[in-house]
This record gives C-alpha cells, sequence and structure tokens, in this order.
C-alpha cells in the first residue's frame, strides 16, 4: 500500500507539473474546455484542468511579416508585370484569429493578390512604377478592413518589386542610360564652363594685379620725382637762405659771378649771351685781384 500511494502521488505531481503552462511576453494562448473556446490565457502563470482543457492555438502578438510570391497583374493597357508584396499585420484578437478563418496566412496572402489585381487594373503602366505609395495605401485599407473579422490589423503594405515585361525592361534601361548620359554631357558642359569662367576670372585678375602694379610703380616713381625736386628746391632754398644770412660783400659776389660765366663759357655751349654789365668786366677783374690779395697772406 505505501509503495502504491507513493506511486500515485507522483503520478498526480507528474500530471499537475505538465498542466501548469507559463505564457510568455507578447503571446496569448487560446484554451478549448470540452472541445469549446473557454478562455483566452494573458501572459503569465496558468493551470489547465487535465484531460478536459486543451491549449488550441499559441499565438504570437508582436507585429509579422509576411512576404509573398510575385503575383501576375494585367495593366489597363494590357502590359502583364509581376509584382510581389510584402504585409505588416499583428493579431489583435487570439480568438478571432483562431476560429475566424482556417490558414489565416493563406487568407492574406489570396486577398492581397486579388486586391492588387483589382487596383492595378484600373492603372497603365506608367501610373503603375510612379504611384506605388497610393497603391500601398490602397491595399492596407482594404486589407485591413477585411481582416478585421479574423481579429487582425494590418499596418502596411509595401510593394517589393514591380517587373514589367523582358522588352519593356529593355527599353526602360535604354531610356535611362540615353537620361544618365545625357546629364554627364550635361555636368560636362557645365564643368567646361566652369573652367572657362575660372580661367577668365584668373587673367583678369591678373590684368588687374598687372596694372595695378604699373599704375603703383608711376606714382612711386612720381612722388620718387617730386620728392627729389622738393629736395633740390629745399637745398637751393637752404643755401640762398645761408648765403643771405651770411651777408656776403660785393667781392664774394663777383667772385660767384666770374665763377658761373666760367661754367658757362666751357667750350659746351655754342652761343654765349653777356650781361649788359660787360663794360664792367675790368673793374670785375680788378675786384677778383684785390679779394685775392686781401685773403692771400704776407709773402705769398
Amino acid at each position: 500500500m505505501p509503495i502504491l500511494i507513493l506511486i500515485l502521488f507522483i503520478v498526480v505531481l507528474v500530471i499537475i507539473v505538465r498542466n501548469i503552462k507559463i505564457v510568455p511576453q507578447a503571446n496569448a494562448f487560446v484554451v478549448e474546455r470540452l472541445g469549446a473556446y473557454y478562455t483566452t490565457w494573458d501572459t503569465g502563470l496558468h493551470l489547465k484542468i487535465p484531460f478536459i482543457d486543451k491549449i488550441s492555438r499559441k499565438v504570437s502578438l508582436k507585429e509579422q511579416v509576411v512576404d509573398f510570391p510575385p503575383q501576375p497583374v494585367i495593366t489597363r493597357d494590357n502590359v502583364t508585370m509581376q509584382i510581389d508584396t510584402v504585409v505588416y499585420f499583428e493579431i489583435t484578437d487570439p480568438k478571432l484569429y483562431t476560429y475566424g478563418v482556417e490558414r489565416p496566412l493563406d487568407a492574406i496572402e489570396n486577398l492581397t493578390a486579388t486586391t492588387l489585381r483589382n487596383i492595378i487594373g484600373d492603372l497603365e503602366l506608367d501610373s503603375t512604377l510612379t504611384s506605388r505609395d497610393t497603391i500601398n495605401d490602397k491595399i492596407r485599407i482594404i486589407l485591413d478592413e477585411a481582416t478585421d473579422a479574423w481579429g487582425i490589423r494590418v499596418i502596411r503594405v509595401e510593394l517589393k518589386n514591380i517587373l514589367p515585361p523582358r522588352e519593356i525592361q529593355d527599353a526602360m534601361e535604354k531610356q535611362m542610360k540615353a537620361e544618365r548620359e545625357r546629364r554627364a554631357r550635361i555636368l560636362d558642359a557645365e564643368g567646361e564652363k566652369r573652367s572657362q569662367i575660372l580661367v577668365a576670372e584668373g587673367l583678369k585678375e591678373s590684368a588687374i594685379l598687372k596694372a595695378d602694379a604699373v599704375k603703383e610703380t608711376k606714382i612711386r616713381e612720381a612722388q620718387g620725382e617730386a620728392e627729389a625736386i622738393l629736395m633740390v628746391q629745399k637745398a637751393y632754398a637752404d643755401s640762398l637762405k645761408m648765403l643771405n644770412e651770411a651777408a656776403p660783400s660785393d667781392k664774394v659776389i663777383a667772385l660767384k659771378s666770374l665763377e658761373s660765366f666760367e661754367k658757362v663759357a666751357d667750350g659746351k655751349s655754342t652761343k654765349i649771351i653777356i650781361p649788359s654789365e660787360i663794360q664792367g668786366l675790368a673793374g670785375l677783374a680788378s675786384s677778383v685781384k684785390e679779394v685775392f690779395a686781401t685773403d692771400t697772406p704776407d709773402g705769398i
């Protein structure tokens, strides 16, 4: 009996332990009791009644991403292309997600493909290629309304790739290549234009600097000549001033006059103008003689 009781106790303990369930964060467990929906367990510790309660589905409440394979669609101008979509969604009601639709992801994929065909069928090729954001918003709104009954909220839809037929892709590639070449030529022309402008500006600045240098040189030369003239005039004025302050005698003046006349008549001039006082030249010579006699010491 003790052994039987021990075995029974161990079996009960194992059953209890196996029916203790912990729901992780951002998850929910849908529980059925006797085959019917009973409750939804949130995050935390829960005890399941053995043989009566059953966990029907473990549901993740995180945002999920589903990348559907490319779907063939036809535009209004009869161009067939391949478009693959990416759907971002989250489960808002685990009960509806469990019992609302069979294979929810397959249902979302089929609904996405049908909606995409309907929207693209009203657009032409050019509009399809340039209206990606508009198409995304339309698909999201339609999917979100349709999946409310399944406990799913569609957050956003993205058109991952839009692949037109090969001949259209080749034409688009050629057009893009021509556009790149055109832009490259424009950039080269702008670069050449800019280079010529810089060269012209450089030549202009160089000419201006040269002109300024010549101007500065001439100004400095003129200033030098003016200063030299002023210095000569000042020296001449100082000499006259000194001469006046010295009060020279008539004899000294006469001597200076002879020296000046000597410089004039040094043989380099072809014409000499004799002053009107030439008749006093003899007296001037006598005066010079007296000056020499006066200034020369005795016995010399």
